[in-house]
């Protein structure tokens, strides 16, 4: 209601929700979807709102990973518990719970067993407001890294820096002790997810701003699969 407000107020001819963190972008998608951006002729600048909605809704951004020739961990996006349960049989446990739309992993975690994955999932749900969690592989204990990244709409790309995370894949990031350069990976192998970030968010189609792609590696054999984009 506040940012309404002020764009009644303000009248500007473009809102850049790529700067703002996931705040942001929930705000301008609320405003898109309400009408309030087209009712006052206001431009969603940086990333449109097709942009955002593939990059934050798990589905969607997992068929156009699939597109590009990505690997992602097997999954399935579900808006009910009873879902959830079916498809945690399929994958087999642990599972990984992901929402979607959400801050900072908030509505996610890790099921071992159907009782888990019953209470998980119905927190998931609740927490998001879409109404719609994934229900991932799981990939504990694989390195997680992840790129800090820039793009503009003439397709200028830079990675600021590469995070590696010390902790295995199973502690979120907001819970892990990073590093940054990464420590562990050979040059080829960074430019290999330097590689495939560019393509990533060239699909997605940021046009301005920065983001941030998590991959994991299979420390065993290099397997590499996209975990997420922010």
């Amino acid at each position: 209601e506040v940012v309404r407000m002020v764009i009644e107020q303000e009248l500007p001819d473009a809102l850049l929700p790529t700067m703002g963190g996931q705040t942001a972008l929930n705000l301008a998608m609320a405003l898109h979807q309400d009408g309030t951006l087209a009712a006052y002729g206001v431009e969603l600048i940086g990333a449109t709102a097709q942009a955002i909605q593939l990059a934050e809704d798990r589905q969607r951004f997992r068929d156009a990973m699939l597109e590009i020739g990505m690997k992602m961990p097997a999954s399935q996006t579900v808006t009910s518990v009873e879902q959830a349960l079916q498809v945690a049989e399929q994958i087999g446990y642990p599972i990984l719970v992901r929402a979607s739309f959400t801050l900072g992993g908030t509505g996610g975690g890790i099921a071992h067993d159907a009782d888990a994955l019953r209470t998980l999932a119905a927190h998931g749900l609740n927490e998001s407001p879409i109404h719609q969690i994934l229900i991932d592989q799981s990939v504990l204990g694989w390195k997680e890294y992840e790129l800090e990244i820039m793009r503009d709409k003439h397709d200028n790309f830079v990675v600021v820096c590469g995070i590696e995370n010390l902790d295995p894949m199973g502690v979120h990031t907001g819970d892990s002790i990073t590093v940054a350069p990464i420590q562990t990976l050979t040059d080829r192998e960074l430019q290999r997810l330097r590689d495939m970030a560019k393509l990533i968010v060239r699909r997605v189609g940021l046009e301005t701003g920065g983001a941030n792609i998590q991959f994991a590696v299979n420390p065993s054999d290099g397997d590499v699969v996209v975990i997420e984009m922010n």
